[in-house]
């Protein structure tokens, strides 16, 4: 009589898998943000590459985000598309379980329009217009070259990004922030192409 067999060892679920890479990739973009010089970072992510700049013509809006203190930054991104004619907009949410939508920023020199939102960003005032970026420039933990995307795990950006398919998503990130492949799951979104300081890597969805 063949004995009962013996308890399998729980399987590892992407979703573990996900969570260890968030803590080593924000640890990495955290230590690789706090060696850079101040003046350093300035100088980095002042203006769009000439191939993506093209993306959102004159006239377009263009949806980025607020970087909080490790991510690659977007104030001259903000600048430079603004002095060129385009529309900047920023992410917005009314509570923590609302949707992401993009609120009009009409003065990326400053931040006197903005306010503090649900989860301690600053985003637009419920006042500000309502808009449909036709770029949006999404902040990343962790990219392959193909595109593939690993966020901070709220599933805010992929939801709107299934909403809004003609939009063109454009991540930015630090070098360090690169890995060869990423768990993937039926919601993940693609990334366009992914900028970092040192090169454009073009995504293949």
């Amino acid at each position: 009589m063949v004995g009962p067999s013996p308890p399998l060892r729980p399987a590892r679920t992407e979703l573990d898998e996900k969570q260890r890479l968030r803590a080593r990739l924000r640890a990495l973009r955290r230590d690789h943000a706090a060696s850079l010089p101040e003046s350093m970072r300035g100088l980095v992510f002042l203006r769009p590459p000439g191939n993506v700049a093209t993306m959102a013509p004159e006239g377009s809006t263009v949806g980025l985000y607020h970087a909080a203190p490790a991510e690659a930054p977007m104030r001259g991104y903000a600048k430079w598309f603004y002095e060129n004619g385009r529309h900047i907009a920023l992410p917005w949410f009314a509570a923590n379980d609302s949707r992401m939508q993009f609120r009009l920023w009409r003065d990326p020199y400053d931040d006197s329009d903005l306010e503090v939102g649900p989860f301690g960003i600053l985003q637009p005032s419920d006042q500000a217009a309502l808009v449909q970026p036709q770029v949006a420039f999404v902040p990343v933990l962790g990219f392959t070259p193909r595109g593939e995307r690993l966020g901070q795990g709220g599933g805010h950006y992929d939801r709107w990004l299934e909403a809004n398919p003609a939009v063109v998503p454009i991540g930015i990130a630090w070098d360090c922030q690169r890995v060869d492949a990423l768990p993937s799951e039926a919601h993940d979104r693609h990334l366009h192409g992914v900028i970092t300081p040192t090169r454009y890597y073009e995504g293949a969805a």
